[in-house]
Parts: C-alpha cells; structure tokens; sequence
C-alpha cells in the first residue's frame, strides 16, 4: 500500500473529515494562519496529524473540535532555543482548541498536532513544538 501524500493547507479555514484527511499529514502553510475543524469524535480511532510548514506571522493556527461537547485530552511539549527551556503544559477538562500565535504558543515550522478520535466526545492530542519567549499553554475552551 502506498502512503498518502501530505495535504498542503493554505486556505484560511479548513475541515478536516475522516475521509480526506485521516491517516495522512496535513501540512499548514499559511503564515496569515487557519482554522481547522475536526470532525465530531466518536470513537473511530481515526488519527489525524498537522504538521507546520510556514511560521505563522499573524492571526493563528487553530484546531478546534466540531461541536460544544467534545473535548480534547493531553499535553504540548514546547522547547525554547534562547532560554535553552522545555515546558510541559497539559489540557484541562474542557479544553477544545489548540491556538498557535508563531510565538509563546507554537505555530513555527516543524511544530507537529497529532489528534485521535478516542470515544464519543474525546480527542487524544500531543503537541510537540517550539516557542519563543515566555511559553503559555496552546490549550483553551474556545467552542461553544
């Protein structure tokens, strides 16, 4: 079986569905940002990964689940260069969107999302990235 070829995303929004995007690499080259929507999880086991392709400069990359009630479960691991630092941030019980800025909250080049589709209402995520400054956390409950 072949492997899929990555996704290149470049458009300012973008929904990510089990058929298209799935078991394949989504890569985000937008530097102005985009605004992924999952898919409602159900427990399908689908994996999803985003890797970053061009550093965001403005706006944000965002991934955010499809609806009020799913939530996401896990952590986001950020090295920083300059302080020679690495920072462990995890979700909360209503985390639901993953905010890079290109700065304290990832969205530079090389930064990877991995997302799983774990049972009705939960996404597993890990984040691994870099940062500049003062790391924050990328996590928040932004979906209403």
């Amino acid at each position: 079986m072949q492997p899929l070829k990555p996704i290149s995303a470049t458009a300012a929004t973008l929904a990510l569905t089990l058929a298209t995007h799935a078991s394949t690499t989504v890569v985000a080259n937008r530097a102005a940002g985009i605004t992924m929507t999952l898919p409602a999880a159900t427990g399908t086991g689908s994996k999803y990964k985003i890797v970053v392709g061009t550093t965001v400069t403005s706006n944000s990359l965002k991934v955010q689940v499809a609806n009020a009630t799913d939530v996401m479960t896990g952590t986001a691991l950020f090295g920083q260069d300059a302080a020679d630092t690495a920072v462990l941030f995890e979700t909360a019980a209503d985390s639901d969107t993953i905010t890079m800025n290109g700065s304290t909250t990832g969205g530079i080049k090389g930064d990877i999302i991995e997302l799983e589709d774990l049972a009705s209402g939960l996404w597993g995520v890990t984040v691994r990235g870099s940062a500049t400054g003062t790391e924050a956390t990328p996590f928040s409950a932004a979906v209403s």
